[in-house]
């Protein structure tokens, strides 16, 4: 790292991780989240009292910036209720490390991302109710311009033939557990799939995050779908960069929509 793209407080943080390690019990909750593109993973442990949070400790694979802004994010965290912490984004983190390089800020700096999936998992596991992030995308999915126009010409409802994606470029919506057991099953027969999704991070099993974060495929996040391109057949995508709010095209073959 060199001090002339990173502050003092990023390098500090590097060297000096805060709160290194993990935590148990029936208090604490686990989040982890990885980015299979840059290969850094993080887990954030918090332990819950009522509903404050009274510690927290992180264990990160990653660079120098992954490391910092994991370390940065609990100690920011301590003290925080959990709605104060749902709030913290990797914006407020950056901010206090006084700044990151643009490309850190969306391969490395996921430590909120793990922050807010732990806080996720603990309402969860408590039975409280945790919002449904996908009904929105559901429904613009309903109404995505050349959904059915395309449809089985690149466009599919369901990758029941595996072999029908062989060496083509594929591109699944996330909507749950099972578009991310497609994609991972894909990566069998092409080294060219793409895992869409709006939000920040996914909420995912432990056993499902690590094969999804050990596998090929290429999860786009804060990303939307939004018209589907092509002459006869799936040419292309147009992707809107929701962190950015810019429009992309990227060159797709086919674009599997799991109903």
């Amino acid at each position: 790292m060199k001090s002339t793209k990173y502050s003092e407080k990023v390098l500090d943080h590097f060297r000096n991780p805060r709160n290194v390690g993990t935590l148990e019990g029936p208090d604490v909750a686990v989040g982890k989240v990885g980015n299979p593109t840059c290969g850094d993973i993080m887990e954030v442990f918090i332990r819950i009292d009522g509903d404050k949070i009274t510690d927290a400790k992180f264990r990160t694979f990653g660079c120098g910036s992954a490391i910092a802004t994991t370390s940065m994010t609990t100690e920011m965290v301590k003290g925080m209720t959990l709605d104060e912490a749902m709030e913290l984004t990797r914006q407020d983190v950056a901010d206090e490390l006084d700044g990151l390089p643009p490309i850190k800020m969306h391969c490395s700096n996921l430590a909120a991302d793990a922050l807010h999936v732990a806080i996720k998992n603990y309402r969860k596991a408590r039975g409280e109710a945790v919002p449904d992030e996908h009904e929105k995308v559901e429904e613009e999915i309903e109404c995505l311009i050349g959904k059915d126009e395309f449809l089985n010409k690149g466009v599919y409802l369901n990758a029941d033939r595996p072999e029908e994606f062989e060496n083509r470029r594929t591109l699944v919506l996330y909507s749950g557990d099972k578009s991310v057991e497609t994609a991972i099953k894909l990566t069998e027969v092409s080294g060219r799939v793409i895992l869409l999704t709006p939000d920040e991070t996914l909420v995912l099993n432990p056993e499902l995050a690590e094969k999804l974060a050990a596998s090929t495929v290429k999860v786009l996040y804060q990303s939307r779908l939004l018209e589907i391109r092509g002459h006869v057949e799936v040419e292309k995508a147009l992707i809107r960069n929701l962190d950015e709010n810019e429009d992309y095209e990227l060159f797709v073959d086919a674009v599997i929509i799991l109903e």
